[in-house]
Order: structure tokens, then sequence, then C-alpha cells
């Protein structure tokens, strides 16, 4: 169980913990305080849960198991199947831009704010490392070649705001809103077809931020506002091609979807933000709601 925070608000409770390098808060318009330290409760079990069992920062889960395989099979279970499969359909739809396999190129890329860009032979001397196409995908099983990895972090925090709505549903008819570091979605509209206010820091403007009205479904939020390079003027995205290793140019600073589910959110801001100058392009071809900056 991880430590949490609960207070009472105008209309609802309020629960704070951190999971997954974020913050997260679940707002609740329940009445009684042990129902929300239930919701609560069971929210932050399944977020840590779920970082727990897709981090790559761990030696002791399925994740770790299948990168250190050294080019032997690995049998996956069904949830972890199904991210992988989701994986798959957004590798296929982005034609190869959205890769689980280019996370290996945090090894020369840091992006924390400085000039410090890579030398062009570090990046290409990564590329034999990285394609989904080299990878065998088939019945819960994959086998990697060595050398190779996967990451779910581009799916992890969407996927534990679905999963957690799922389970708040099943202790409540109330209406309650699972916000983990900005990808958030509600259970249901609250009373008298309210909505709850979400805001949304604008990227690059200081203390701009503009305020959704959500009455349901889910929000799912891609930019650069904390992971950037700058060098010469030029803002390095943390969005990385996975064809070329370097940052996508021309990428909106902030996408923001909208969409029943917060993971099909995320997987489209995340190909918005892949398809660089093209993004807006590709979201009103997805006729969703979207934001852009």
């Amino acid at each position: 169980m991880t430590d949490f925070q609960l207070s009472r608000e105008p209309g609802n409770w309020r629960g704070r913990f951190t999971a997954m390098a974020s913050p997260c808060e679940v707002l609740m318009e329940v009445d009684d305080h042990s129902m929300a330290e239930k919701i609560l409760a069971a929210v932050s079990n399944e977020a840590l849960r779920i970082e727990h069992k897709f981090s790559r920062y761990r030696n002791d889960n399925i994740v770790s198991r299948i990168n250190n395989a050294a080019g032997k099979p690995v049998t996956v279970d069904n949830e972890t199947a199904r991210l992988i499969d989701f994986a798959d359909e957004l590798y296929r739809l982005s034609e190869g831009l959205f890769d689980i396999t280019s996370g290996v190129f945090r090894k020369v890329w840091c992006f924390d704010g400085s000039d410090r860009i890579p030398k062009r032979t570090a990046v290409s001397s990564l590329l034999a490392r990285v394609g989904w196409q080299k990878v065998k995908w088939n019945a819960n099983e994959l086998l990697l070649k060595p050398g190779m990895e996967i990451d779910l972090g581009g799916l992890g925090k969407e996927y534990a705001v679905d999963r957690c709505v799922q389970l708040v549903r099943e202790l409540t008819d109330a209406s309650v809103l699972v916000n983990f570091g900005g990808d958030l979605a509600t259970t249901c509209e609250r009373r008298d077809q309210g909505f709850w206010s979400v805001g949304r820091l604008i990227t690059g403007k200081e203390q701009a931020v503009s305020l959704f009205q959500l009455y349901r479904g889910a929000i799912a939020t891609s930019g650069d506002a904390n992971r950037y390079l700058l060098k010469n003027g030029v803002r390095y995205s943390h969005v990385i091609n996975p064809k070329n290793g370097w940052p996508v140019p021309g990428a909106p600073h902030t996408v923001s979807v909208a969409s029943p589910t917060c993971t099909e959110a995320g997987g489209l801001s995340t190909l918005a933000m892949l398809q660089g100058s093209q993004a807006e392009a590709f979201l009103k071809l997805q006729a969703v709601e979207y934001w852009l900056d």
C-alpha cells in the first residue's frame, strides 16, 4: 500500500499520492469519508501494482525478464500481452514511428533542459538495437534479439488510469476523476449533469493554464514541458524518431486529446507528437477533440 493524503473540499474529496514519477490525484464526489478512503486506497494500490509490474527501472518484473532474456523467448501473461498488442497496433498505425524498442536511446539522450547534444556516432551506434520489425511476437511469446529492450513507459500511465476507473466503477456509482500527471479520466458525469474542471499548463508560457470541462471520458497530454534540450536557440523535444534516433523536428510543445479511454487518448497524443509539423493534420483525420500549443 502506498502513502496517500485525503482532504475534504466543497462538493468532493481529494486524494493525493505519487506513482510512476508523477503527482497523482483522485477527486471523488462522495459524501462518506470511509468510501473516499476506500476508493483512494484502491486507486493508489492499483497504480503502484502497475508501476512495479511494468517499470523499466526495476529488476524484478516482467519487463526486466524480457530485457535480460539474452535472445531467448519469453512467455508473458495476458495483461502484458494486451499492452504489447496495443503497442504493436500503434507501431503499425504510425508506420513505425511508435516503437517500444526505442527506449535504448536514453543511453545517449538525457532531456534535462541542458545543451548536451550527443554525437551522431553515439546515436547511430544504437540503431541496430532498435526496431519492432526485428522482434518476434506471437501468441504471448516475445523474442528480442540480444541487446534489444522494450519500454512500456509510453503506455503505462494511461493504462493505469483506465484500470483504476474500472476498479472505482465497481465500488461506487458516484463520479470520480482519476488524474495521473495530467492523464485523466472520469467514471461518469457529476451530479446534476455537472463536470470536472481540469487545468492544463501551456508550455512555454509562464503560469498559463487553460481549463477543460470534462463531463465524461478521458484526456491525455503529451509534450516537452519538462523534457527537452536547448542549444543555439534550437529546442530538442524528448520525442524521438526511432528510425534515426533524433528528436522529431517541428513537433508541438503540447498535444492534448479527448477520447473515451485514457489509453486511446494517450496513444493518439503520442502519435501526433511523432508526426512533428504534421501533428494537427494527423489529428484532424482522427475526428477527435484536441488542443495544440
